[in-house]
C-alpha cells in the first residue's frame, strides 16, 4: 500500500499541535459547539486514555477564538463570532502519588503559572482565595468572562481511593481548590471538568450543584473515542495498512479490531465506541496487540478488589440500576461504579421497562489485560511462567493435542508456590478462571462461573470445546455433568464439531488429577 497516511497522534494531546502537525483528527467539533452553547458547568467522565485531554484542549482553542485551527471542521459553519475569552486551564494528571502538603504545593504551582499571565505578583495565601482572585482578575483585565478547564480533576485522589486515612485529607484539599467555582459565577462563561471517577458533588465541589453531568447523555456518547462509523469511513485506509502488513483481508482485520478494541457504550442507545488509544497504537504499529494495559497497570483497581473481596469471575456480566454504577466513588458499596467508570465494564444492554442495565467487559483486550494483572495474585512469583505455559497450551491445541494441552497445565500448576490462606476451593476455581480467560489472547473464550464449577466454552481451529471442572471429585463426574445438563445441545446451532472435556482438580496436590475427552 503506497498511499500516504496522516500520523497517529499518540501522546499528542494539544489540539493546535494535532491540527498543525499532519495528524489524524476525528472531527467532534459539532458536539463541542453544542455543549458550549447548551451548558455553563459541565462534567464528563471517561476511562483513561480516551481523549479527554484533547477534548479539553479543543475547548481551550475554541474559547481562545483561534478560528484558523478549525478550518474545514463542522464548527466552522456553526460559530459566527469567535469571541476570545481568558482561558484558565488546569491539568491535574501530574498530581498523583502526593501527600497533603505536596498536593497543596502542586496546586499552588498550577495557579502561579496562570497568575503570571495576568500580572498577579502578590497572590493570597490559600488556594481557594487565589483561584477566586485569578478568575476575577482575568475578567477585569480582558473585559470578558473566564473559561475554566480542569482536566483529570480526580487524578490526585485515584491512588488513595482505597485508603481511609489519606483520602479524606486529599479530598478536603481538592474541595477547597474547587470551591470558588460557584461563587465566581458572574465572572465565568464556561466551566468544564473531566475525570475517570465520579466523586460526589457534596465532598468535592461543595455547593457546586449546578454541574451538568453529560457522561451518560446519548447525544454526547461519541464525544471521546472512535465510533465504528468513523473507523469504517475516515480511517478505512489504516485498516488496509494493517491488512497489508499482516497478510490479511480488510474484513478480517476489521473483525479483529472490533473484537479487541470495540464494545464501549456510555449510554443506551449508543454507537459502538472503540478505545482510541489502542486503535491508534495499532494503526501506528500496523499490528493488533494489547496496548491499553501496557500504558498503565490498574493498581488502584486491584487494591479495591481486595477491599471489596471481589473475585475475577465476578467482574463480568452483571445487571444493575443506574444508581449502582453511576454512584459517587467514596460512597461505593460495591466495586460496580469503579469498574464501569474506569472502563473495565461498560453498558451492553438496557431494559427501559425494568430500568436495568446489563454491564460486561467491553472487549478482549480488557479481559486479557485485566486477567494478566490478576494472575500474580493466584500464582505468586510464577506469573511469567504462567503466561509461557498458556502460550504452550495454545500451541498444543494448534496441533490438535488437547491431551498435551492439559498436561502443560498440570505441569505448570505443580510449579506454583504454595502460599497461606489459599487452601480452599474458591481460590483454585478463580486461579483456573484467570488462566482459562487468558487463553482468550489466542482463541475465542467465554468463561462462565457458578457455585462449585468453572465452565469454559472455547472456539478454536474449527471446533467448539466445552470444559467442565470438578474439585476433589473425578473427571468422570465432570463429564457426567456435561451430559446430564446436555450442554452440547445449547451449542448445536454453531455448526462446529463439539469436543467435551471433563477435568478434576485436586486441592491436596494443587493441580489437575485427571481428565476425560470425548
Amino acid at each position: 500500500m503506497d498511499k500516504q497516511l496522516k500520523k497517529c497522534p499518540l501522546g499528542v494531546q494539544t489540539f493546535s499541535e494535532v491540527r498543525g502537525g499532519d495528524y489524524i483528527y476525528i472531527d467532534k467539533t459539532d458536539m463541542v459547539y453544542r455543549m458550549a452553547q447548551s451548558f455553563k458547568y459541565v462534567f464528563l467522565s471517561r476511562p483513561r486514555r480516551f481523549g479527554k485531554s484533547l477534548l479539553a484542549s479543543t475547548l481551550h482553542s475554541y474559547f481562545s477564538g483561534k478560528k484558523e485551527l478549525f478550518k474545514g471542521l463542522a464548527i466552522e459553519k456553526l460559530e459566527t463570532e469567535w469571541t476570545e475569552h481568558p482561558v484558565l486551564h488546569f491539568d491535574m494528571s501530574l498530581g498523583k502519588h502526593m501527600g497533603k502538603e505536596q498536593l497543596e504545593r502542586f496546586l499552588g504551582e498550577r495557579l502561579a503559572f496562570e497568575e503570571r499571565k495576568y500580572g498577579i505578583e502578590n497572590p493570597a495565601k490559600d488556594i481557594n482565595d487565589r483561584l477566586t482572585n485569578l478568575i476575577v482578575t482575568a475578567f477585569e483585565k480582558t473585559g470578558r468572562q473566564a473559561i475554566v478547564l480542569i482536566d483529570e480533576y480526580d487524578a490526585p485522589l485515584l491512588d488513595v481511593v482505597h485508603e481511609n486515612e489519606q483520602l479524606p485529607l486529599l479530598r478536603q484539599v481538592m474541595r477547597n481548590f474547587y470551591s470558588p467555582l460557584k461563587a465566581c459565577d458572574p465572572y465565568l462563561r464556561f466551566v468544564f471538568l473531566t475525570g475517570i471517577t465520579k466523586f460526589s458533588q457534596m465532598s468535592i465541589f461543595s455547593e457546586l450543584n449546578n454541574l451538568t453531568n453529560i457522561s451518560m447523555d446519548a447525544e454526547y456518547a461519541g464525544i471521546c473515542g472512535i465510533t465504528e462509523e468513523e473507523l469504517t469511513g475516515q480511517l478505512s485506509d489504516y485498516v488496509d495498512s494493517i491488512a497489508d502488513n499482516q497478510g490479511k483481508t480488510h474484513d478480517e482485520v476489521l473483525q479483529q479490531l472490533k473484537k479487541n478494541y470495540d464494545g464501549y457504550h456510555f449510554s443506551w442507545p449508543s454507537p459502538d465506541i472503540f478505545n482510541p488509544f489502542s486503535l491508534l497504537t495499532a494503526f501506528a504499529k500496523r499490528k493488533i496487540g494489547s496496548y491499553w494495559f501496557a500504558s498503565g497497570t490498574p493498581t488502584y483497581l486491584i487494591e479495591m478488589m481486595r477491599k471489596f473481596g471481589v473475585a475475577p469471575s465476578q467482574i463480568g456480566r452483571t445487571r444493575a440500576m443506574v444508581s449502582a454504577f453511576d454512584a459517587p466513588t467514596e460512597r461505593m458499596t460495591s466495586l460496580t461504579p469503579l469498574l464501569y467508570q474506569s472502563g473495565y465494564t461498560t453498558i451492553k444492554d438496557y431494559n427501559p421497562i425494568s430500568g436495568l442495565y446489563t454491564l460486561d467487559i467491553p472487549n478482549n483486550e480488557i479481559r486479557v489485560g485485566l486477567m494478566e494483572s490478576l494472575l500474580p495474585n493466584y500464582v505468586q512469583s510464577a506469573a511469567n511462567e504462567g503466561l509461557t505455559a498458556i502460550a504452550d497450551m495454545y500451541m498444543a491445541m494448534l496441533e490438535g493435542d488437547l491431551d498435551g494441552m492439559l498436561r502443560q497445565l498440570q505441569q505448570f500448576l505443580l510449579t506454583v508456590p504454595y502460599c497461606e490462606n489459599t487452601n480452599y476451593e474458591g481460590h483454585y476455581q478463580q486461579m483456573l478462571y484467570v488462566i482459562f480467560s487468558l487463553l482468550g489472547r489466542y482463541v475465542d473464550v467465554e468463561v462462565r462461573t457458578a457455585t462449585g464449577r468453572v465452565d469454559m466454552v472455547m472456539q478454536a481451529f474449527g471446533k467448539l470445546y466445552l470444559f467442565e471442572l470438578k474439585l476433589n471429585r473425578s473427571a468422570a463426574a465432570a463429564m457426567q455433568q456435561i451430559n446430564l445438563n446436555d450442554y452440547p445441545a445449547r451449542f448445536s446451532q454453531c455448526g462446529l464439531p463439539i469436543v467435551k472435556v471433563g477435568i478434576n482438580f485436586d486441592t491436596s496436590t494443587r493441580t489437575l488429577s485427571d481428565w476425560v475427552i470425548e
